[in-house]
């Protein structure tokens, strides 16, 4: 099984939990509905998770995760079968000028032999909840769920 870990960072505005996803990025994403995400990425070996959901957290944005204490809040399986397990980093100060992700190298198209670097995320924001909830690819939801159990909203 494969294994990812990632960061959902959160923030209070007026009563009102925001999220903060990223939009994934390549040619395969561009005019999806639902092709935003919460920066994760796979873990390494025997890596801790909450390190994997740090360091994926600053290749896919561009700048280090905020401080803060982590709370587990849980593993979710996706329609592909990955597993991924979810942080959430309470980060009400966190702003970033522009993403500047990482690249990862894809196959264009598919069986051509012809490869290109494409962004991971080409943009990253905050949203409300209930707006992440038709965002986020559809195995990531109930992490949102988890989130707003804990805040109690």
């Amino acid at each position: 099984m494969v294994l990812s870990a990632g960061l959902l960072l959160y923030r209070v505005v007026d009563g009102d939990v925001q999220v903060w996803i990223a939009h994934m990025g390549g040619p395969f994403w561009k005019r999806r509905p639902r092709a935003w995400s919460i920066p994760k990425g796979l873990v390494e070996g025997t890596e801790d998770l909450l390190t994997t959901a740090r360091r994926e957290f600053a290749e896919e944005i561009g700048v280090p995760a905020p401080d803060g204490s982590a709370v587990d809040l849980g593993e979710f399986r996706q329609a592909s079968g990955k597993r991924v397990r979810v942080f959430a980093v309470e980060a009400p100060d966190f702003t970033v000028d522009a993403v500047r992700s990482n690249t990862v190298r894809v196959e264009l198209p598919r069986g051509s032999g012809r490869f290109v670097d494409v962004p991971e995320v080409d943009d990253a924001r905050w949203v409300p909840v209930a707006e992440a909830r038709d965002l986020l690819v559809a195995g990531q939801v109930a992490a949102l769920d988890a989130l707003v159990a804990l805040q109690g909203v």
